[in-house]
């Protein structure tokens, strides 16, 4: 599985990265977790609204910080 940050390294960018691997870490999901900070790659996903997750190439989740609860169903989707 492919998970993606998408944010330009704002507080809430990098708040949704430590929560992301910390639900990937507590519930032992085989992934990679990368964080896309260049602004032309998030075009990309027709994000407008940052911090967004990417999960095998979907948009889940964008504009917000979810919670670990929420984080966890749209990764297993």
């Amino acid at each position: 599985m492919e998970i993606k940050i998408l944010g330009p390294g704002c507080p809430k960018c990098k708040t949704l990265d430590k929560l992301t691997r910390n639900v990937v870490e507590k519930n032992g999901l085989d992934a990679t977790i990368t964080k896309v900070e260049d602004i032309m790659e998030i075009m990309k996903y027709g994000v407008m609204s940052t911090p967004a997750l990417v999960v095998d190439e979907k948009v889940v989740i964008k504009g917000r910080i979810p919670s670990e609860e929420e984080i966890l169903k749209a990764i297993k989707g």
